[in-house]
């Protein structure tokens, strides 16, 4: 199988090599210039495997691609430990991916983007207030939800976690407050066997 993923540090991509690694599936990558004008997502052999032209796609071995991450995760935990079997728990794991589409990614990923890549000059006061305080208070409902958890669903590390941990990783270096109980979950994930770090971005731009 091949992944499709940016040249910059992408969270979203992060998240599919994350568990790639811990399950120990042989991939090869192929990395698209999302900086570019235009972005080569947007070239006609990338948008004939996306329509949509965003990163990351996954092609699998029969040229049968799938794109959106959460989906990908999902794809790739069925019938591993890191996606729930009961009816319960993967509605619940779900939930969470939804929430990180939804209430997380938008304003912590894009606050990331502008701050190393370019935007956040441009940012009216009003659209940055929107961004932080949404970042934050998804932010605060995370740290209250582990507050007396180890991890988001059941007691154990699943696919919930491989997708909040994408971008919370990077929250506190663009401003936002982490939770301490977030802290600490941060840190179990990194614990975890087959656990890799988010590439460098060879633009020197982000940590």
């Amino acid at each position: 199988m091949k992944l499709y993923d940016s040249t910059i540090p992408s969270g979203n991509s992060y998240k599919v090599h994350l568990l790639l690694s811990h399950l120990g599936i042989a991939y090869d990558v192929e990395d698209l210039d999302i900086l570019a004008n235009p972005s080569q997502t947007r070239e006609p052999k990338f948008l004939a495997k996306n329509p949509n032209g965003r990163i990351p796609v996954l092609e699998l071995d029969d040229g049968t691609c799938l794109a959106e991450s959460n989906a990908i995760l999902y794809y790739l935990a069925d019938g591993t430990p890191y996606l729930p079997s009961d009816r319960l728990s993967r509605a619940q794991t779900l939930q969470w991916l939804f929430f990180e589409q939804y209430s997380h990614e938008p304003y912590i990923a894009v606050l990331k983007f502008w701050t190393y890549w370019g935007g956040l000059e441009n940012l009216s006061a009003e659209m940055r207030t929107r961004v932080t305080t949404r970042g934050q208070a998804a932010l605060d409902v995370m740290g209250e939800h582990l507050a007396e958890r180890s991890f988001f669903v059941g007691e154990g590390y699943t696919i919930a976690d491989i997708a909040l941990f994408g971008y919370t990783q990077s929250a506190a270096a663009v401003g936002f407050t982490v939770p301490a109980s977030v802290e600490r979950w941060l840190t179990r994930v990194r614990q975890q066997p087959g656990h890799v770090a988010i590439k460098k971005d060879p633009l020197g731009k982000a940590p």
